[in-house]
């Protein structure tokens, strides 16, 4: 062969070679769409806490600490309903805002105008925090993906009308697929709306937490067909890992470790990141022996697969209903020499795990700290709870006397003092029904949904925390009100009583023996049948409404007792004008309807497992904690200050670099002590300016110098309590600042009308100056 022929050969093979390369490399490494550029995670706010990592940072700068007094209100987009208080967090993309309003429909608007693009109307029972965004690569598909109880389904983000082609016309029954028999529960449906990872969408649960709950298994949905792709056993079955930290058989009627709060995930490495909760029930666990896996863990699943990755369980055999629920953080921080990917994890029990993003362990030292034990029968505490040593904790952790909040009047001290005295507080100290134990933070206390953001490059965290201590004491469950017996008068007799005992529980302090409500506390119940339908009752209960939070610890059955109780069958009539069988008429707002309803769906009803099953022989759980939750006199303000704050963390050094009161109470009159409840489920915003966005529930939006926690800027909604969490986002070149304020007027005497109630989008004047950051 001539030289040149061999040249020639030679280059024709190396040229097939570099094609192949070329092509071998494109395989691996996903290219962009071709007719849509992919947005940068922090660009947009398309996702429920801004983007699938769950920072609540936006990469915004033309808000910077020099001009944000100049923010001043764009325009509001009224929520359009004199009673209903929306806690919804808009999404934004390619300039439509979505937002709930106006009877619970989804409103498509021009983000920077308002301006109506279109409104699917009457969709009441919808997940009430937020919804998930999909789009094709082309970006000619897109998808808005929410539940109704337990029903998932599909939007059309285009046109606003349902995919019947979802699921079974337009429709997934979430009851369906968690591997056990669905009579044995009656709650599937989630609180958060899950997050979307590819064409999978990720979904937690909220089956309540009372006894006989159902399971939290997480699972992912195809958002095209519907059909569910994975499931991951949070209880876990014979032979799967965990299975032992549970007494034989246990996971047939075992309960919670379920993901009802904000799922994080990390899109590089396809991670899902998910904070769960506790077992059920959850003060009395003698039937559930053992560390009771995956109870309080942050658990890491591969986000395609459902495949196990790593665990880490927060709470060993939980009594106390530490639940995690906030976002899983997830920063790079400098550590030995090293640059260094983690999660960061707050608990409802005030601590803060800081975990290696991919193995799952300890970045500092979380040894297993012994702890007080049961003195309860047949209760089997752990010996030991994993308790953080180089990152200080949020909260405090004990109630001394000597911690009574020094602002109580005279007669509130006499009540406390001795009852401080005489009850047990530390760290994990178990309940008891000979004493009262005061539990701090308490289970609404520490951190919880929405409660946590960072500036995931810098290894900043920042913690909305809550000091709320629960008084507990348990009692024997009455049995023969809870699992009901006989038939027709006779079982309506006992439902009612048992929703009497419910209502005294868990209602009576916030409402009033009388049913007519306690002012500035809760409102009244009178003539509930006439108002409120039971479907309505059940999903204020479970969702939360205005100032009355979420119940979680109320299940189906407990709901329906406490319903019967306030409006029984024979009061109820014919349903008060609202339609048949107490249904809610429709009423179609004004404006660009496209659809109203959502696509058909199965009835979801009450009931469930109301005992063990039969044969079963082991320990009973017998009882519940007869103090509703530590709800008494000013119990949220029983403790000395901070009552609510916000924490800086810098996982770079391993320190709380600053922490401050959050919100101010104006009966006490002392600012920077924080506001009662004023961190629970509150959203913030961070920025490269080194601002901090943050709602409070003293009815103020306040931004914070993000350097030291000083206020730089607070605007009064005037209402009650900003629900749901803040927006941000860009068009035309200028910077948004969206809050949802629809609940009443703080001041009474003030009216209704004389504050805006709905969503504002806040914006700075065209002429302002940039400043820097």
């Amino acid at each position: 062969m001539s030289t040149v022929k061999f040249i020639r050969l030679w280059y024709i093979k190396a040229s097939f070679l570099l094609i192949a390369c070329i092509a071998c490399i494109a395989a691996i490494v996903p290219g962009k769409p071709k007719n849509k550029p992919v947005a940068k995670t922090h660009s947009v706010w398309r996702d429920y806490g801004g983007g699938p990592d769950q920072s609540k940072y936006v990469d915004f700068t033309q808000i910077t600490k020099q001009n944000i007094n100049q923010l001043r209100i764009e325009y509001v987009y009224p929520s359009g309903d004199k009673t209903e208080a929306y806690k919804f967090n808009p999404i934004i993309v390619d300039g439509i805002m979505y937002v709930l309003a106006k009877n619970n429909s989804l409103v498509a608007l021009d983000a920077a105008t308002g301006k109506e693009i279109w409104i699917h109307t009457n969709l009441r029972g919808i997940t009430q925090r937020g919804i998930n965004f999909w789009e094709s690569k082309d970006g000619k598909q897109k998808r808005l993906l929410t539940c109704f109880g337990n029903s998932l389904q599909a939007i059309d983000a285009n046109t606003g009308k349902s995919i019947l082609t979802f699921g079974n016309n337009g429709s997934v029954d979430l009851k369906q697929g968690l591997d056990r028999d669905t009579s044995d529960f009656s709650r599937a449906m989630p609180t958060s709306p899950g997050k979307i990872f590819e064409n999978l969408l990720i979904l937690g649960s909220f089956p309540g937490e009372a006894l006989f709950s159902g399971p939290g298994h997480v699972r992912a949905f195809d958002v095209i067909t519907g059909k569910q792709v994975w499931i991951f056993h949070t209880i876990p079955f014979p032979g799967e890992p965990g299975y032992e930290t549970w007494p034989k058989d246990n996971y047939k009627f075992a309960g919670g470790c379920n993901a009802w709060g904000d799922i994080s995930i990390d899109v590089k490495r396809g991670i899902a990141f998910f904070p769960l909760g506790a077992p059920t029930y959850d003060y009395d666990g003698s039937d559930r022996a053992g560390q009771n896996l995956y109870g309080d863990c942050i658990l890491a699943l591969n986000a395609r697969t459902g495949k196990y990755i790593w665990h880490f369980q927060t709470v060993h055999h939980d009594l106390w209903d530490y639940d995690m629920t906030a976002a899983p953080q997830l920063v790079t921080i400098n550590h030995n020499g090293k640059r260094v990917d983690v999660v960061a994890g707050a608990s409802k029990g005030g601590y803060l795990y800081v975990l290696d993003r991919v193995t799952g362990k300890p970045i500092w030292p979380i040894p297993e700290t012994p702890v007080p034990q049961s003195d309860m029968p047949n209760e089997h505490t752990w010996p030991t709870q994993p308790i953080p040593t180089v990152i200080p904790p949020f909260t405090k952790h004990i109630a001394l006397p000597s911690d009574l909040n020094p602002y109580f009047t005279p007669e509130e001290k006499a009540i406390w003092g001795p009852r401080l005295a005489a009850a047990k507080s530390a760290p994990f100290q178990p309940l008891s029904d000979q004493y009262e134990t005061v539990s701090i933070p308490g289970a609404f206390g520490g951190a919880n949904f929405e409660n946590t953001a960072s500036n995931p490059d810098k290894g900043l965290v920042y913690v909305l925390f809550a000091n709320e201590p629960c008084i507990y004491k348990l009692k024997k469950i009455d049995h023969t009100q809870t699992r009901g017996g006989g038939g027709g008068g006779g079982q309506a007799l006992a439902m009612a009583a048992a929703g009497r005992t419910a209502y005294t529980q868990y209602c009576q302090s916030c409402h009033g023996e009388d049913h007519g409500g306690i002012p500035g506390n809760g409102a009244s119940l009178l003539n509930l049948n006439a108002r409120i339908p039971a479907a309505d009752f059940k999903n204020i209960l479970t969702n939360g409404r205005g100032r009355m939070p979420a119940q979680p610890h109320l299940d189906d059955a407990t709901i329906t007792a406490i319903y019967t109780y306030l409006a029984p069958p024979a009061a109820r009539g014919g349903g008060g004008g609202r339609g048949r069988g107490g249904v809610i008429a429709e009423t179609i707002p004004v404006g660009p309807v496209v659809a109203s309803g959502p696509a058909p769906m199965k009835p979801s009803g009450f009931g469930g497992m109301r005992d063990y099953p039969a044969g079963y022989t082991g320990v009973r759980a017998e009882y519940t904690e007869a103090n509703g939750n530590g709800y008494g006199i000013d119990a949220d303000h029983l403790l000395s200050p901070p009552w609510a704050g916000l924490a800086c963390y810098d996982l770079n050094k391993g320190i709380m670099k600053w922490t401050v009161g959050h919100g101010n109470d104006p009966k006490v009159g002392v600012e920077g002590l924080g506001f009662p409840g004023g961190a629970s489920n509150k959203g913030m915003i961070v920025t490269p300016t080194g601002i901090i966005f943050a709602t409070s529930r003293d009815g103020h939006i306040y931004g914070y110098d993000a350097d030291n926690g000083k206020v730089i800027w607070n605007y009064d909604l005037q209402r009650s309590n900003p629900n749901g969490v803040p927006a941000m986002f860009e068009k035309n070149g200028r910077q948004y600042l969206v809050v949802c304020a629809s609940t009443p007027i703080r001041d009474k005497a003030k009216g209704e009308d004389s504050a805006p109630k709905g969503y504002l989008v806040f914006s700075l004047p065209p002429t302002a100056k940039k400043g820097s950051k």
